[in-house]
């Protein structure tokens, strides 16, 4: 066992790929592992579309146009891929990683978070709202965020995502099937944000989404992709 815990994810750097045959192949994957079975972790960018996710709404698509809108196995609303997206896929084994779901989604947002800190971001996480964050009037402040998860007490309602001065650079939408993970994490980079206006991301009419160019963070496709990469099989090792 202590074998199979150290065994490496592989990082797969894929570039351009056709979204529905990149969920084919993941399940293919996930379908056929074993517990021998290596981690992988695939990084690609998809040509524009929409995705629906198991709990998506049709009215949260509000005027696709020209552009497809995919039904998808993965948790969430509709959300947009396009060109000048990372988009990275974990193909995990949670059991032998050591940890639940929950933990896998922050561990997530952690990559994110450190790797817009390597480009002098600062990223927030937003209570009831998974993904992150970051303030529109000044994307590098450090000040905690009053719309932050903050501890409470087993019972309670859930809290009413607000997302005032935010912009959503990062989106995730995962799935586990016998307790192995697919689908995964996007984070703008260089964009064409319009798609973003046809629909209300990840199910919140007017939330605002963002990439590090409007941010003033310019950097390529390719350096982005291998710092999430890093990021990711950084904070997703036990």
């Amino acid at each position: 066992m202590a074998q199979a815990i150290a065994a490496p994810m592989d990082l797969r750097i894929l570039g351009r790929t056709g979204y529905e045959a990149t969920v084919a192949a993941m399940q293919e994957f996930t379908r056929t592992r074993d517990a021998g079975t290596r981690d992988e972790l695939w990084v690609c960018e998809h040509s524009p579309h929409f995705t629906q996710g198991l709990a998506g709404k049709s009215d949260h698509v509000l005027s696709p146009g020209d552009i497809p809108v995919v039904a998808t196995n993965r948790g969430g609303q509709v959300t947009y891929h396009g060109p000048g997206q990372v988009v990275a896929y974990p193909l995990l084994d949670l059991q032998r990683m050591g940890y639940f779901v929950k933990e896998y989604v922050y561990r997530l947002e952690d990559a994110v978070i450190r790797t817009l800190e390597y480009f002098g971001v600062t990223g927030h996480r937003v209570a009831g709202a998974p993904g992150i964050y970051v303030r529109l009037a000044d994307p590098r402040s450090h000040a905690v965020l009053e719309q932050r998860p903050q501890h409470r007490e087993p019972g309670s309602a859930a809290p009413e995502p607000h997302f005032e001065g935010l912009g959503k650079i990062a989106a995730l939408g995962i799935k586990v099937s016998r307790h192995c993970t697919y689908h995964g994490v996007a984070l703008n980079v260089c964009m064409d944000l319009e798609p973003y206006s046809r629909i209300n991301p990840c199910g919140y009419a007017g939330l605002e989404t963002v990439d590090l160019s409007t941010i003033g963070v310019q950097t390529t496709w390719d350096e982005a992709a291998h710092v999430l990469g890093r990021q990711l099989q950084a904070r997703l090792s036990p």
